[in-house]
C-alpha cells in the first residue's frame, strides 16, 4: 500500500502538472471507486480549476476551485499519472479530461482506492480526524512521547493507527523501530522518553530517505511517469525475514499480530 513517501512523490509530480488546469470531461469507468453517485461526481467536477495539490497522511488532496476538494486515497494499488503513451496504466478507473495537455488518470488493479468529493470546511473536519504529519516541524519528540504513555498498544500497532500519526504505514513503521533499536511488540506506555526521542528522529530519517528515493516498490506502486521507487534496496527489515541483518547478522524474524506482519532483528531490537 502506498504510504507517507510514495504518496508525497505523486504529489510533488502533480504539482508541476495540474496547477490551474480546469476540468473538461470526468469518464467514470469503475464506479465503485467513486463515493456517491456517479453522476453527481462528474457534474460537480466539470468546469472546476485545480488550484493546489497537497498531502494529507495518504491522501492526495486537491484544492479545486468553488471550494471544492478532491481526495484521492490510492488504496493498494492506486496510482494517477498522465495517460502518455509509455504510461502503462492497464486498470483506469476514472479518467479527466483537462483543458490542455494529456488526460489525467486514476489508474487501480484492485479498486481499493476511493475518490471522494468534499466542500472545503468538510474536508477540514475529516482532516481533523487524522493525527498530526510526522514530518511537520511542528511535531517533536515530546508529543511523540506523551501520546505513547496513554496508550498500552504495541508501539507497531499504535503507529499504524491513522488517528496517532498520519501516513505511516507497515513498511515505514517496521523501518523505524528497527533504526530505534525498539522491538514491534513493545507495548507503547514501556518507552522511555530518550527512547521516544530516538523513534522520532528514526522516523524523520527513514521518511526523508525514502521521498528523496521516490517511495519503494515492493510490487505495483509507479510514480506519475509510471517508474519504480528506489528505496526497497534500503530496507533493513521489511520483507527480509531469515535474512541476515545488516548490522548484527543474526537472523531477521518475521511475527504476525493484528493480522500484520512485523520484521524485527531480534538482537538489534530486544
Amino acid at each position: 500500500m502506498p504510504e507517507l513517501p510514495e504518496v508525497e512523490t505523486i504529489v510533488r509530480d502533480l504539482r508541476l502538472i495540474v496547477p490551474q488546469r480546469t476540468i473538461k470531461a470526468v469518464r467514470v469507468l469503475r464506479p465503485n471507486v467513486v463515493q456517491g453517485t456517479e453522476e453527481t461526481f462528474i457534474s460537480t467536477l466539470i468546469g472546476k480549476t485545480f488550484r493546489s495539490i497537497s498531502r494529507r497522511g495518504k491522501n492526495i488532496v486537491s484544492h479545486m476551485s468553488h471550494d471544492y476538494v478532491l481526495v484521492i486515497n490510492l488504496g493498494m494499488t492506486g496510482r494517477l499519472a498522465l495517460d502518455t503513451d509509455n504510461s502503462a496504466l492497464t486498470h483506469p478507473a476514472v479518467q479527466f479530461q483537462l483543458d490542455r495537455g494529456r488526460p489525467l488518470v486514476y489508474d487501480d488493479i484492485r479498486r481499493f482506492g476511493k475518490l471522494r468529493l468534499f466542500k472545503e470546511p468538510d474536508w477540514e473536519s475529516q482532516s481533523d480526524r487524522l493525527g498530526p504529519e510526522p514530518l511537520s516541524p511542528d511535531y517533536t519528540y515530546t508529543d511523540l512521547y506523551e501520546k505513547l504513555a496513554s496508550s498500552s498498544s504495541p508501539v507497531r500497532s499504535w503507529l499504524l493507527n491513522q488517528k496517532n500519526l498520519a501516513g505511516v504505514g507497515n513498511i515505514y513503521a517496521n523501518e523505524a523501530l528497527h533504526l530505534a533499536g525498539v522491538h514491534p511488540r513493545r507495548p507503547s506506555n514501556n518507552l522511555t522518553e530518550p527512547e521516544s526521542k530516538l523513534l522520532h528522529q528514526s522516523l524523520k530519517t527513514i521518511l526523508y530517505s525514502a521521498i528523496e528515493n521516490r517511495g519503494t516498490t515492493l510490487r505495483n506502486y509507479r510514480d506519475t511517469s509510471g517508474l519504480r521507487g528506489r528505496n526497497k534496496p534500503n530496507l533493513k527489515v521489511y520483507g527480509r525475514h531469515e535474512q541476515a541483518c545488516f548490522s548484527c547478522k543474526s537472523l531477521v524474524e518475521r511475527i504476525v499480530f493484528s493480522n500484520r506482519s512485523a520484521f524485527f532483528c531480534p538482537d538489534c531490537q530486544r
